[in-house]
């Protein structure tokens, strides 16, 4: 049994919703992760056992490295299949939002998202949930993946006894992936109970992490030597790095989703350094990605300058100005926090 007990209200109106067969949507927010797919089909294996009729919509396409999970194939990808993603949400009984807080993330299939007219239930882990977004709403920022605290949840409420294989892969997969091959400071002795769990359904953590990080293309090895060569940047008198891809850099190496995942964490690496920054031109826009060590929030600068969010040291923001206007943004508000990320090397 898990040490981690849940609102017993939480768990009593979730035991009721499910307690008879329906159509459910699970859906994550845009460009899913390890976390965010994994958690997602991982759920959906287990309410498929309870008797339920699922189906996976997601906002945009995900990694490729992911494709090898058990029922991937059957995702469907609002971009690429609107009206499919469309019916199925229209037809929905239940609706399970996983690993994000705010119907934003979603991006383009937010209308649809926010016109379900049935029980919405929210399963997360970052800070500051939208009010009033979701139904109910299972939301804990001290779990360090939403796969963790979905596999606290049926353990707690004894539907781990629907676990098998393929759903234990996923939920490992999202867990592995959203702690850094389990390094970050969100593991705990909880977390390893969870694998512990998934582990005894046959999971070979080899495996899968082989599946994952060890699948590399070609051209992503070249793209990811030319971006540490060239594209990263250090400024010292901050201790961050920054990296940048521009949309030129990315169709030169031939792209794929995916290819940007971990680089930023190279910059984290490096001695001294504490907070790494990727700047990326993706869908008109630039995505930024922030990554932080010790009590330094990226969180904060995140949210405050370019309308993004997620957790103390790993976060996500936007920009809708030029490459290189953003990242000379970035770095005129470094001075605000000069004084911050220095203490963070003598405190240490």
């Amino acid at each position: 049994m898990s040490n981690y007990k849940f609102n017993q209200e939480d768990k009593k109106a979730i035991i009721e919703l499910l307690s008879s067969p329906k159509e459910v949507v699970i859906t994550t927010h845009h460009k899913p992760d390890g976390d965010a797919l994994g958690s997602s089909l991982g759920l959906m294996h287990i309410l498929k056992a309870l008797g339920h009729q699922v189906k996976v919509v997601v906002p945009s396409e995900f990694p490729a490295f992911l494709n090898w999970m058990n029922g991937s194939k059957d995702v469907v990808d609002f971009i690429k299949n609107p009206k499919s993603a469309k019916d199925h949400l229209s037809k929905a009984e239940v609706v399970f939002c996983l690993d994000f807080n705010n119907p934003s993330r979603v991006e383009k299939m937010q209308v649809e998202l926010l016109n379900v007219k049935v029980p919405m239930v929210l399963i997360d882990h970052h800070l500051d949930p939208k009010a009033g977004f979701c139904n109910f709403q299972f939301s804990y920022p001290s779990m360090g993946s939403t796969a963790e605290l979905i596999v606290h949840l049926l353990m707690d409420v004894g539907w781990d006894q629907y676990l098998h294989r393929d759903s234990a892969e996923c939920l490992y997969t999202g867990i592995m992936t959203d702690t850094g091959s389990f390094r970050f400071n969100s593991v705990t002795d909880q977390t390893h109970l969870v694998i512990s769990r998934l582990m005894k359904e046959g999971v070979r953590n080899d495996r899968i992490h082989e599946l994952i990080y060890d699948t590399n293309s070609f051209m992503r090895m070249k793209f990811l030597g030319y971006t540490l060569n060239e594209k990263m940047q250090m400024l010292s008198e901050y201790n961050v790095i920054v990296f940048t891809a521009s949309q030129s850099d990315m169709d030169r190496f031939e792209h794929e989703p995916g290819d940007l995942e971990g680089i930023v964490n190279f910059g984290l690496s490096i001695k001294n350094i504490k907070v790494a920054v990727l700047f990326s031109e993706r869908d008109g826009l630039v995505k930024i990605s922030f990554r932080s060590k010790g009590t330094f929030s990226v969180k904060d600068i995140a949210e405050k300058y370019f309308e993004g969010g997620g957790h103390r040291n790993a976060a996500g923001g936007r920009s809708k100005l030029k490459l290189a206007e953003t990242v000379k943004k970035f770095i005129d508000i470094l001075p605000l926090y000069k004084t911050e990320l220095q203490s963070e090397i003598s405190n240490d």
